[in-house]
């Protein structure tokens, strides 16, 4: 019988180990288009996160009535339900913001993040873990919009929220508000965090050759002297 992961490994392993955007690569046309400000990648990341969220929940629920031919179509009726409410909240209560991401709200609905984990997880268990899942990606995908968004917006505009935070002395990098700044911004991010992951894995495979190699040396010893 397979052992299941911890309810904590289930929520903390899409914030760091499977960060959507990092390390699956996933939600790349919102990623890279709404990350002008900080606050942009913000608003976008908790639009996304409130449909993932219930739309695991519902598949979680219902996984077991939807017939395998028609899952994927069920799947995106129910994801297309909590975009349009996200989508009408925003419009009523924040026009601004609605304007600011103007079409990547109604396109959350073919986010492949939550397609993805409605299909790979969602569908394979149970609603408790299903919603962990989805908050972790959910976290996830915040952190890497937020950090993308703040230093865009930090050097391309020299605030970070709208508030300066870059001397008037600073000229601000116009290439960090347009795609090209999205583009090197995210790659140079990806392959910092890549390298310090890779790091730490070949630190923990030494530290476990080494500690084999201890034992045998001791095991050894031990077989001589007897």
């Amino acid at each position: 019988m397979k052992k299941q992961t911890s309810l904590f490994t289930e929520y903390s392993k899409g914030i760091w180990d499977n960060n959507p955007v990092f390390k699956q690569v996933l939600g790349m046309c919102p990623t890279l288009a709404v990350t002008v400000s900080a606050m942009n990648g913000i608003a976008m990341a908790l639009a996304t996160t409130f449909v993932l969220v219930f739309s695991s929940l519902i598949i979680s629920l219902v996984r077991k009535v939807i017939p395998t031919q028609v899952r994927i179509a069920a799947y995106i009726v129910i994801i297309a339900t909590f975009v349009t409410i996200v989508d009408l909240v925003m419009r009523a209560q924040f026009p601004d913001l609605s304007k600011s991401l103007g079409p990547y709200i109604p396109l959350i609905v073919v986010n492949c993040v939550i397609l993805g984990r409605a299909e790979a997880f969602a569908s394979k268990n149970n609603p408790l873990r299903s919603v962990l899942d989805a908050l972790g990606m959910g976290s996830g995908f915040l952190l890497a919009l937020f950090a993308l968004g703040g230093i865009r917006e930090i050097i391309g505009s020299r605030t970070i929220l709208g508030m300066q935070v870059l001397p008037n002395a600073f000229e601000p990098w116009l290439i960090m508000i347009l795609p090209a700044g999205a583009f090197l911004t995210l790659g140079v991010m990806m392959g910092t965090i890549n390298a310090f992951l890779e790091s730490r894995k070949k630190k923990a495979e030494k530290a476990i050759v080494t500690g084999y190699m201890e034992k045998e040396t001791v095991s050894t010893a031990s077989v001589q002297e007897g």
